[in-house]
């Protein structure tokens, strides 16, 4: 599985729950299978990485998030699974809605799905270029572009949790100021009572 997770903490819960799924799709859905890890994030990596065999860790990519860039990990999915090493990889990211809500997602990478519905037809056609070649130049491009799309979803998901997180932090910091304020407050209006007292009550003896 390819765990797709950010370099940087301060997010919510957008790493957490990258982590908790991977759990939940070895545990329920390979389970007795051996699943292997492909880190992108330094979060990921950091917990995963004690309970999994971690594949490759390439969290560099997102210091300089580019097709190119992304196409070298792609490349590196494709050698792994071309070399009979695994036999599925899935991705594991978080699909951007919006600032604020974030999809946990998994897809299958490869083998590559066939899209359902596809109508066959008896009509023969030619190709030009060949149709091997055809198939050997846009399925690489093709899974490289789901990468990448992944990557971007997760990145901006990423700063939308940021947000979201420090939004939330700003308002509960907020809150606890007030209420600090308020006991700060009532505090000092028992102190402001209490020596008015003694002193009524200094003044009175003193009279008395």
């Amino acid at each position: 599985m390819v765990a797709i997770t950010s370099n940087r903490g301060l997010c919510g819960g957008f790493n957490s729950n990258i982590i908790k799924e991977v759990v939940n799709q070895r545990d329920n859905n390979y389970a007795g299978k051996q699943v292997d890890v492909f880190t992108i994030g330094k979060k990921g990596n950091d917990i995963l990485s004690k309970d999994f065999s971690v594949a490759e860790n390439r969290g560099d990519v997102f210091d300089e998030l580019t097709f190119a860039n992304v196409a070298t990990v792609a490349d590196q999915l494709m050698a792994l699974y071309a070399s009979g090493a695994y036999d599925r990889i899935d991705l594991v990211y978080n699909r951007f809605k919006n600032a604020a809500t974030q999809l946990v997602t998994t897809e299958q990478f490869l083998p590559i799905v066939p899209v359902s519905g596809e109508t066959t037809s008896s009509s023969d056609y030619i190709y030009e270029p060949a149709q091997e070649e055809i198939v050997s130049t846009l399925i690489p491009k093709a899974l490289k572009t789901q990468l990448f799309k992944a990557l971007r979803d997760s990145f901006a998901s990423e700063h939308g949790a940021r947000m979201t997180a420090m939004h939330k932090a700003t308002d509960n910091a907020t809150e606890l100021r007030d209420q600090l304020k308020l006991t700060y407050n009532k505090a000092r209006q028992a102190a402001i009572t209490n020596e008015i007292l003694e002193i009524v009550g200094g003044a009175e003896a003193l009279n008395g």
